[in-house]
């Protein structure tokens, strides 16, 4: 049933866990009604436990077409209307050009680029005029690192999409942005596969990149949503915000991590 509310409305996908659960937190913080997707039970149900009561927990895949229908009905019939969607679903996995094969692409594709497409489509007309779409992107979309190739081509794909929808979604007053996250902390660095000493490893090698000295964390990408969405963004869009502690400034500018 359609609840009656003056708040603001956000859909965050993938929403259960990493930077998608800390932003459902913050915005819920700021007052927004804020639902959520996943389609892992245990992130599911962590989220169920964990969230406020009144956060709305609903089980979609990203990629699968039938639950962008039906998250489209749950989030009519429950608010009526959206003013913020955050398309945050993702999966990321590494792999040499030679691991790749056509279900490591497919599943890529399908989740970080169909996906993200098809739900945005799906529920489009509840977006009024001054509501605002991030899509979240990634730093390797415009950075080369090895073996993410597959992964940093959907992101890619993620920056030409929102800077195309941000000029076509613009005479409905509905802004079109995207956040490009560096090196952050999140649960995704835990499902690499890696042992425990090659991922702090890992983590002490970026934290050494970054020119603030630290790995960000996910709170830090919340808040820059929450103020793209905010009337403070009011006119930013076909922009990517990028978020990664001056890393990739300092790898343009031709800078190793132990240059001064």
């Amino acid at each position: 049933m359609k609840k009656a509310t003056s708040h603001p409305i956000a859909l965050i996908t993938g929403g259960t866990t990493g930077i998608g659960l800390a932003t459902a937190r913050l915005l819920h913080a700021e007052g927004f009604s804020v639902l959520v997707t996943g389609q892992n039970p245990a992130t599911l149900a962590a989220a169920r436990r964990t969230l406020p009561d009144d956060i709305t927990v609903f089980r979609a895949d990203a990629g699968v077409l039938a639950d962008a229908d039906a998250l489209a009905t749950e989030v009519r019939e429950r608010f009526g209307r959206l003013d913020l969607v955050f398309l945050n679903a993702a999966v990321a996995r590494f792999a040499p050009l030679e691991a790749v094969d056509e279900a490591f692409y497919d599943e890529h594709f399908r989740i970080n680029v169909k996906g993200q497409l098809f739900t945005l489509q799906r529920v489009l007309p509840m977006l009024a005029e001054g509501s605002s779409v991030i899509f979240s992107s990634s730093r390797l979309a415009t950075r080369a690192f090895p073996n993410w190739s597959v992964y940093a081509a959907t992101k890619g794909a993620l920056l030409s999409m929102a800077r195309a929808l941000a000029i076509e979604l613009a005479p409905r007053g509905i802004r079109v942005n995207t956040v490009s996250p560096g090196p952050i902390d999140t649960p995704a660095l835990n499902k690499q596969g890696l042992p425990a000493s090659a991922l702090a490893g890992f983590r002490a090698d970026m934290a050494s990149r970054v020119p603030l000295g630290r790995i960000g964390s996910d709170d830090e990408i919340a808040r820059t949503v929450a103020f793209l969405a905010s009337s403070g963004a009011g006119y930013i869009t076909g922009a990517e915000i990028v978020v990664d502690g001056g890393m990739f400034a300092r790898l343009a500018a031709g800078q190793t991590a132990n240059d001064h």
